[in-house]
């Protein structure tokens, strides 16, 4: 078995911003497992807020023994982008050697297209309606927010886009105080859900505030292991390939959490068509999808995935899975 690991770079189509900061470009690792004459391929993409570079990821797949298998590599490595790439590069490396779709060797049905929220950065209120309007179209609009003036910028994209369906993230970037004093205009405002609005070490307090609209952990959720903290704070959770350190684990994230009761909610780094291909698996019938990021690219893999009216769709082979 051999795997090797290269450094892409993908520009934007305009600065995306968050609470916690801008880019321009998204930085992204990808990984080839060969085995066999067979390369399979996976993608992440590094997040400093968990303390990951690229150099450090990289090393981490670098420090990977000379073989194994998807089971032991859910122990050679925590939850994370690293295990994230390996586990989807093996994912992809079994569906091509066996002639056989990813889906099915997961034991899932046969995948369509969900449809995705789009993604509206944190600007001023005037910039932030022009997008809206922009983007008015689309199905579901995702807008991020994380300061405490807030209120004008969620006014503005709602005039910008007074019929569509609209959820918002703070990216932790709310206080208690700041999220109480919103959270009565949400459901004026037609927002359907909250994101994270609180920092993951301090969202104790969510136990205690009234939740007029579902509130979702992000930062809160990276793998199975969080879902006991949850309880009584969150009503949905975010399941994101980078935090659960693959495939494998976010298929089995997803089952507990709908056992336990949550509503599912899958999202993505800012990364390539590749990143988002083995996320559709997961996302199929979500309370949301958002895989949006080829959409937010002035540039990605080819073939890309395919997006329209009907959402994201399943991969071409020839990308993954």
């Amino acid at each position: 078995m051999k795997v090797d690991v290269t450094r892409d770079v993908f520009r934007l189509a305009e600065a995306f911003t968050i609470s916690r900061g801008s880019r321009t470009e998204a930085k992204v690792l990808t990984v080839h497992v060969t085995d066999g004459g067979v390369t399979g391929r996976g993608e992440c993409v590094p997040y400093a807020r968990y303390d990951e570079t690229l150099e450090s990821v990289e090393a981490e797949i670098h420090a990977l023994p000379d073989r194994f298998d998807r089971a032991v590599l859910q122990d050679l490595l925590p939850a994370g982008a690293a295990r994230n790439a390996v586990d989807c590069a093996l994912w992809d490396l079994e569906a091509k050697a066996a002639g056989t779709p990813a889906w099915a060797l997961a034991g899932l049905a046969r995948p369509g297209p969900e449809i995705t929220a789009f993604t509206l950065s944190l600007q001023d209120a005037d910039k932030m309606r022009a997008a809206a309007a922009k983007h008015a179209h689309r199905p579901l609009l995702k807008v991020k927010l994380g300061t405490p003036d807030d209120m004008p910028r969620l006014e503005a994209v709602r005039a910008g886009a007074p019929a569509a369906r609209i959820i918002i993230d703070a990216n932790e970037g709310w206080s208690a105080e700041v999220y109480a004093d919103l959270a009565p205009h949400l459901l004026r405002l037609g927002v359907e859900l909250v994101e994270q609005p609180l920092p993951a070490g301090d969202d104790e307090t969510l136990r205690g505030l009234d939740r007029p609209v579902p509130v979702c952990a992000d930062e809160s959720c990276h793998d199975r292991a969080s879902l006991a903290a949850l309880e009584g704070k969150y009503d949905i959770v975010n399941i994101k390939l980078d935090k659960t350190g693959g495939l494998t684990e976010a298929l089995a994230l997803r089952a507990e959490a709908e056992r336990r009761g949550y509503g599912v909610f899958v999202g993505c780094m800012v990364g390539s068509s590749l990143a988002m291909a083995p996320a559709v698996l997961v996302a199929q019938g979500a309370a949301v999808t958002d895989l949006d990021g080829p959409l937010l690219l002035a540039e990605d893999r080819d073939p890309p995935l395919h997006y329209d009216a009907d959402g994201v769709h399943p991969p071409d082979p020839a990308l993954w899975g």
